[in-house]
C-alpha cells in the first residue's frame, strides 16, 4: 500500500499507509483523509485516518519489540541505521516529488532535507557506541558506583511539515540509536513524505515493531496523541512545531508524567553591528529569511541593524531580494515555492497592513493573493507593530534600526522566543560579547540564523521549547540515567 499511486484529475495522488509491526495497513475503520496541493488545490495525497485502536496497536507493537531491541548490540543497530540512511538517499527523487506536491517546497529545500536527514541517521549510527556512563567515587568501602544510561522505552515522536524529512528522521534516529522503539505521528500536511521516511527505515532491516507510523485526520490529532501518551508503555515524547501546539502537547505529557522534548517557534534576530561586513550580512539575511519561504523554525524573523549602516544594508538587501523568484516548484527551479496554506497568506497580509498603519514601509514585495508569496521586507518596524513580536512563518520580514550595541541587545531579547540568533561584526571579540548576552539556544557569529548539523545540540529557551536534539545532547534526552553499584568487599552495617 505504501507505494501505490492513484490518479485523480491531472494530479497523481500519492497514497501511504499506517505502518504497524512491519506491515503497511489501512485504518481499522477504513477511513482516510486527503491533502491538497497548496497552489492548485487539487488532491495530491491520501492517508489513513487512524483510530484510537490503531494508535494503541502501534504502542503494543513498539512495546513488544522494545526488550529485544534494547538488548541488541550497538553494531547491529548501527548497521541498520546506516542502511536506512542509504534508503533515504536512494529515495531522493521521490522525496522531491512528494514535497513539491504536498507542501509546495522547492527542489533546493528537498535536496537539503534529504542530505541532512541521511546525515542524521549516519550520526545516530555513530552514536550507538557512545551511550556510556561514568564511575562515581563512593564513600562506601568496596562499592563500585556507576551512572549508567539505559534506553527509556517506547518513544512517540511528532514531526511537522515544514522540514518533513529532517524532522521525521530527527524524531526517530536518536531514540533508535539509544535502544528505544518509536512511533512516528506524521503530519496531516505531508503524510506521503513522512511515509517515505518510514519506507527507508523499514529497508534498513529493523525488526517488527521497532518503528511504527500513525497518520490521523486533522480534527483527530489531539485525541490520537493522547491515546498514545496515556499508555503506560510510552516513556518519552518529542515534538517539533508551533509554540501554541507545543503548550497543548506539554500539558498532555504533564497530565501523564511523560518527559517531553519540545522544539517550538522562533523569532530569530539577526543583529548587524556597525562594523559588520554589509555584503556578507546581506547574503546571510536573504538566505535566513527566505529559504523555504521563511517557513523554518530558525528563519530570520527580525533584522536588527545599526542605524550607521542601515541605509546601505537595506538598499543592498532590497536589490538581492528582487532577484529571488517565486513560483510553482513543479514547473521549474525557483527560490521561493508555495507557503503551506492560504491562512499563512492571510496572516502575513495582516502583519503587513498593521505595520504600514503604524508607520512602517514596505521596501520590496508586498501583500499576496495566492500561496506563491513574494519575498517581502518591511523597514522602520517598531515594537508596537504586530510583526515585531509575532512569528510570520512566511516570507515577510521586518527590519529594525537601532542606535548602538545596547539597544540592539535589548531589542533582540524583547521576545517570548529564544531559538536561534546571529550576530554580524568585524570585531569578533565584540560580536562574541553581544552573542553571549542574547537569550537563545543557538547563536551564530557572522553566519545565518538558519544552520543545522546532525551532531549539534539544537533547541531553544523561553517559549521556543525545552530539551535538545542532536549528538550527545540527544542521548541524554532519550535515555534514563540509573545509579548502579556493585559491592566488591564485605560491607559493614550499623546493626
Amino acid at each position: 500500500m505504501s507505494s501505490i499511486h492513484a490518479h485523480r484529475g491531472r494530479e497523481k495522488v500519492l497514497e501511504t499507509g499506517l505502518f504497524i509491526d512491519n506491515q503497511f495497513r489501512s485504518a481499522s475503520d477504513g477511513a482516510v483523509f486527503e491533502r491538497a496541493n497548496p497552489i492548485s488545490g487539487e488532491i495530491v495525497s491520501t492517508a489513513p485516518a487512524a483510530t484510537e485502536a490503531d494508535a494503541t496497536a502501534a504502542v503494543r507493537a513498539a512495546q513488544k519489540a522494545f526488550a529485544s531491541w534494547a538488548k541488541l548490540g550497538p553494531h547491529a543497530r548501527r548497521n541498520m541505521l546506516m542502511k536506512a540512511s542509504a534508503g533515504i538517499r536512494a529515495r531522493h527523487a521521490d522525496f522531491a516529488d512528494a514535497m513539491k506536491a504536498e507542501i509546495g517546497a522547492t527542489q533546493v529545500w528537498a535536496d537539503f532535507n534529504v542530505h541532512l536527514a541521511a546525515d542524521m541517521l549516519e550520526e545516530a549510527a555513530a552514536m550507538t557506541t557512545q551511550i556510556g556512563g561514568e564511575v562515581i567515587p563512593s564513600d562506601v568501602p568496596g562499592s563500585l558506583a556507576m551512572a549508567v544510561r539505559v534506553p527509556a522505552g517506547v518513544t512517540v515522536g511528532i514531526a511537522p511539515w515544514n522540514a518533513p524529512v529532517i524532522l521525521a528522521v530527527r524524531a526517530i534516529a536518536a531514540p533508535l540509536a539509544c535502544g528505544n522503539t518509536v512511533i512516528l505521528k506524521g503530519s496531516e500536511q505531508c503524510p506521503r513524505t513522512h511515509g517515505l521516511v518510514i519506507e527507508a527505515m523499514a529497508e534498513g532491516g529493523l525488526p517488527p515493531g521497532v518503528v511504527n507510523y500513525i497518520t490521523n485526520a486533522p480534527d483527530d490529532a489531539s485525541r490520537i496523541f493522547e491515546a498514545m501518551v496515556a499508555d503506560a508503555a510510552v516513556r518519552r515524547v518529542s515534538f517539533t512545531g508551533s509554540t501554541k501546539v507545543g503548550h497543548a502537547v506539554a500539558l498532555t505529557c504533564a497530565k501523564y508524567l511523560k518527559p517531553v522534548v519540545l522544539e517550538l517557534g522562533g523569532k530569530a534576530p539577526l543583529v548587524i553591528l556597525d562594523d559588520a561586513d554589509v555584503d556578507a550580512a546581506v547574503q546571510a539575511a536573504a538566505f535566513g529569511a527566505f529559504m523555504n519561504s521563511g517557513q523554518i523554525c530558525m528563519s530570520t524573523e527580525r533584522m536588527i541593524v545599526d542605524e550607521k549602516i542601515a541605509d546601505d544594508f537595506v538598499a543592498k538587501l532590497v536589490e538581492k531580494t528582487k532577484t529571488l523568484p517565486a513560483g510553482d516548484p513543479r514547473q521549474g527551479p525557483v527560490v521561493l515555492g508555495s507557503v503551506v496554506n492560504y491562512s499563512t497568506v492571510e496572516r502575513c497580509n495582516e502583519l503587513i497592513d498593521d505595520a504600514v498603519a503604524h508607520g512602517a514601509k514596505v521596501v520590496v514585495g508586498g501583500k499576496s493573493n495566492s500561496t506563491l508569496m513574494p519575498a517581502t521586507l518591511i523597514d522602520h518596524v517598531t515594537p508596537e507593530m504586530r510583526i515585531f513580536r509575532e512569528e510570520s512563518f512566511g516570507p515577510v520580514k521586518p527590519i529594525l534600526r537601532v542606535k548602538g550595541v545596547e539597544e540592539a541587545i535589548a531589542i533582540a531579547n524583547d521576545s517570548e522566543y529564544g531559538l536561534s540568533a546571529a550576530v554580524f561584526g568585524a570585531d569578533v571579540a565584540r560580536a562574541w560579547q553581544v552573542a553571549s548576552r542574547i537569550e537563545s539556544g543557538i547563536c551564530h557569529i557572522n553566519g545565518p540564523t538558519v544552520h543545522d548539523e546532525a551532531q549539534m545540540p539544537l533547541g531553544g529557551v523561553k517559549s521556543s521549547g525545552m530539551g535538545r536534539f542532536g549528538g550527545r545532547a540527544g542521548i541524554a534526552e532519550f535515555t534514563d540515567l540509573r545509579w548502579m553499584t556493585v559491592q566488591t568487599e564485605e560491607r559493614h552495617y550499623p546493626f
